[in-house]
């Protein structure tokens, strides 16, 4: 797919996303978002700067790391995902936080400007995820911290079925290569390329827990990155969509009719050298 109609297709199928993404996933990706966190390790005080943000995950976390004397700013492609986070924001009196619509190849702010850049499980919607690493070192201090996590291994992932599922409904292409990034050393390379050091990496396992089929169906299909494509089914296309989906994951359903699904999360952490 060209890059611009990606773009376009991630923009939009997020804003379609953001009605659901914050309370259907808000549970499930804490694990990971609790290491990309203690990895990143914000101090009082210092500058943010956080890419993918989303409806604001991690942002608030990031807020009360750096406390009032320091700020975070939040970005991300989906205009509706900003104004939901910049809503959130604004109740709980995060003045720290400012919310921007950006895309994370071209990031529209000055070199060598925040002491952490983190992007939490949004590397992998970027057409080119190589040129967001170097708009993320670009923008990061000598001395600053790089911390993405991204999903793992599409074999440690049990919903990644539902791709395949909605490309034999309608040629959405959606992530073609949605877990190329979490496959092996290649995050950790990406950094590498970029001139950072100090490379950590951390892949973890988790069972993702839905309490009901409706749960695993809001968050997955509308909630997720297929979000934009299922607003073209038709009714007929969306059951067999969710047949199709739930047959996926059968093996996964509990004897209370909830849902424990495996999924991979890889967090890699590198610092830009003082010196280059």
């Amino acid at each position: 797919m060209d890059a611009k109609l990606q773009l376009r297709v991630q923009r939009y199928g997020w804003d379609a996303a953001a009605t659901h993404y914050h309370e259907a996933w808000q549970a499930q990706l804490a694990p990971a978002q609790d290491t990309l966190l203690r990895m990143a390790a914000p101090l009082l005080g210092q500058s943010v700067l956080e890419v993918a943000a989303g409806s604001g995950l991690v942002t608030i976390d990031l807020a009360r790391a750096v406390g009032p004397n320091g700020h975070v700013l939040a970005t991300d492609l989906s205009g509706k995902m900003v104004a939901q986070l910049s809503k959130r924001a604004s109740a709980m009196n995060f003045d720290q936080i400012t919310c921007k619509r950006m895309s994370a190849e071209q990031l529209e702010t000055e070199e060598s400007t925040f002491d952490h850049v983190v992007c939490a499980l949004g590397l992998m919607y970027v057409p080119d995820p190589a040129q967001a690493m170097r708009e993320m070192t670009r923008v990061l201090r000598p001395g600053g911290r790089l911390t993405v996590t991204v999903w793992g291994a599409r074999s440690r992932c049990g919903w990644a079925e539902i791709f395949p599922i909605v490309d034999r409904e309608v040629a959405s292409d959606v992530c073609p290569m949605f877990f190329a990034t979490g496959s092996g050393d290649i995050l950790s390379q990406m950094a590498q390329a970029q001139g950072l050091t100090q490379i950590v990496s951390k892949r973890q396992e988790e069972k993702l827990y839905f309490k009901s089929a409706r749960d695993v169906i809001r968050a997955v299909i509308d909630g997720g990155p297929v979000a934009l494509a299922v607003k073209r089914f038709s009714e007929s296309a969306r059951n067999r969509v969710e047949a199709a989906f739930m047959e996926s994951i059968d093996a996964f359903m509990q004897p209370d009719s909830s849902y424990r699904i495996p999924g991979e999360f890889l967090t890699v952490s590198a610092t830009r050298p003082e010196t280059q």
